[in-house]
């Protein structure tokens, strides 16, 4: 039964380029690219990078450059963003970098958005300055960058060379309602970031199925569900890797952010229970341990919610257990 609810999902990559201790940026973008060719290989969709600002750990943050590297060294899986924080940006600057995206590696760029602004407040308004309150503008933004995009706009005053008349799939990213009810409206696929804020999901994705409306883009609502991912050999090695993201998720909760750390035999000497219950609260949609246990639950996830599409992300310290897992991912499909 699992492998018949599994066999059609297609299967992507979350990676927020995430910095190991011990190591730089600069090591983080270089085994991207080898998980990226990897994920390639083994029949991936898309691999798509978020933009997040001001974390030591989060290597994302110039994400169209990021694009585009991973997209240069890859010869066929789609690159985009998971996602590109709109109000942070002019659409006609969006419109040219994924319109350069775009006309460099056709038919394979994504364009995720979303209207946070993927930092603290301080760095939000260091970024956007006069223009801190754009959130409100996220849905009339997406309007402008529709219309950069298309054909039609080639008599207009202000035109997005390269981008114009390209296909640039657009996504509508959410970890809320709000973007649930937005996604629907333009009858754009919808992507919810299930693999930190569970909270809305289940409610978010019903939003959206019920008030989609049909579009020259899209016929019928699509969903893609991201969630974290730490496979092994067995469910106890799974386990004792999985500690690295829980500490990850610890240091969201306290404040008290650091690189990705190695993984620990005993990860209750760090916590207290009540963050110990907030951590597990946050990775509530979190698929740890061998092929067997994971297609067992993935399975019972995706029967329950419908999801069109599972993108994983995997916060695992040690590349080579990183590669497997995202191997034995990718066998849970076939």
């Amino acid at each position: 039964m699992a492998d018949h609810i599994l066999k059609n999902i297609p299967y992507s990559v979350l990676d927020l380029a995430t910095v190991l201790d011990g190591y730089t940026a600069a090591d983080t973008f270089k085994t991207s690219l080898e998980l990226a060719k990897q994920a390639d290989d083994l029949g991936y969709t898309r691999y798509w990078f978020a933009e997040h600002h001001n974390m030591a750990g989060v290597a994302s943050s110039a994400t169209a450059i990021l694009i585009g590297y991973i997209a240069g060294g890859t010869p066929r899986i789609r690159v985009g963003s998971g996602g590109i924080m709109l109000p942070n940006h002019a659409p006609l600057i969006v419109a040219e970098q994924f319109g350069t995206l775009a006309s460099l590696y056709p038919n394979r760029i994504d364009l995720g958005l979303g209207r946070a602004p993927g930092t603290d407040q301080v760095t939000a308004m260091a970024i956007r300055g006069e223009n801190f309150n754009a959130v409100h503008n996220f849905p009339r933004d997406i309007e402008k960058l529709q219309q950069f995009f298309s054909a039609g706009n080639n008599r207009a005053s202000v035109r997005a060379i390269p981008g114009e008349g390209l296909d640039i799939p657009i996504w509508i990213l959410g970890s809320s309602t709000d973007s649930a009810r937005l996604a629907a409206e333009k009858g754009l696929p919808y992507a919810f970031a299930s693999h930190f804020a569970p909270t809305y999901f289940e409610q978010a994705i019903a939003i959206y199925r019920s008030n989609f409306k049909p579009s020259a883009i899209l016929k019928e609502p699509y969903v893609m569900a991201c969630v974290n991912v730490v496979a092994a050999d067995t469910d106890a090695e799974a386990e004792r890797l999985s500690s690295s993201v829980k500490r990850m998720f610890l240091g969201v909760i306290t404040g008290k952010r650091e690189l990705l750390k190695p993984a620990v035999d005993d990860i209750n000497i760090y916590w207290d229970r009540m963050e110990k219950e907030a951590v597990e609260q946050m990775l509530y949609y979190s698929f740890i341990g061998s092929a067997e246990t994971i297609k067992e639950n993935l399975s019972a996830f995706v029967e329950k919610y419908g999801v069109n599409e599972l993108m994983g992300t995997s916060h695992i310290y040690d590349h080579e257990a990183k590669l497997h897992s995202n191997k034995i991912f990718a066998g849970l499909f076939g």
